[in-house]
């Protein structure tokens, strides 16, 4: 198949481009650096011009209520465009329990950006992901003051990347779902437990301490981030993640002319 990814030069639409080809697909990695831009346009008539399915992976650069204007263009300029070129099927990514966070700007625009989807009328598949493994480290800075990180202990089922892209993968590959997929990594978290965790396998000097005031987790309720009934449950463990990651970096460090 023809497979047309959008933001595909990306931490997941690279590696959804690089499992499409394996698979045999002609699968082009579309992006602002390749020529494409979503939200004027520009780019995107031909880029799609004879795409069987599009998988649409870009990304609001904000994630504030400013997220929300972005989804709303930018899903009017792929639609239209896969609508012109008789695109049979349009996969996006959005994030398990959006809808149940609406006090989140950005979760509410990733909601708005699956019910256009949904209007449209084009077939479709929805992909909903728990917290991506490789933002662990970015929510905890945010809470960090000198050697205090300060977490609440909202669950969370954080997956890998690569484990995602699988899905989204797969799911580019096969029928339109005209429905929602939720992937979800094996094992469920407390977020300052995970904080504890992350800071330990790095060997840093600081220390969590639990505030469920704390950060944007503090705002969902509940396991609503976690894997709802019939999720994709894919197979990386975050403890094996982060030593193959640990691993990655000292054959980094051991390379000729480091």
């Amino acid at each position: 198949m023809r497979i047309a990814v959008l933001g595909g030069t990306g931490l997941i639409g690279s590696r959804v481009v690089a499992r499409l080809k394996v698979q045999g697909h002609e699968a082009r990695a579309l992006s602002l650096s390749t020529g494409v831009n979503v939200l004027t346009g520009e780019g995107l008539g031909a880029a799609l011009a004879d795409a069987e399915v599009v998988v649409n992976l870009t990304n609001s650069p904000t994630f504030d209520e400013a997220s929300a204007e972005f989804f709303r263009t930018s899903m009017a300029k792929v639609l239209e465009a896969s609508r012109a070129a008789g695109v049979g099927h349009v996969v996006v990514l959005s994030i398990v329990g959006a809808d149940k966070v609406p006090e989140l700007d950005y979760y509410r625009a990733k909601v708005l950006q699956e019910d256009l989807l949904k209007a449209d009328g084009l077939p479709y598949s929805v992909v909903r992901a728990t917290q991506f493994m490789e933002f662990v480290d970015a929510v905890l800075s945010w809470t960090t003051d000198g050697d205090t990180v300060r977490l609440p202990s909202t669950p969370l089922q954080p997956v890998a990347a690569a484990d995602v892209a699988d899905a989204v993968a797969d799911v580019a590959m096969g029928a339109p779902l005209d429905g929602t997929l939720n992937v979800a990594g094996p094992e469920v978290f407390p977020l300052d437990e995970l904080g504890s965790i992350t800071l330990a396998a790095e060997g840093g000097a600081g220390h969590v301490v639990t505030d469920d005031t704390a950060g944007m987790f503090a705002v969902p309720k509940g396991d609503v981030l976690t894997a709802p009934e019939g999720a994709r449950i894919a197979p990386t463990h975050y403890r094996d993640w982060m030593a193959a990651r640990a691993d990655r970096a000292d054959r980094a460090d051991e390379a000729p002319g480091r």
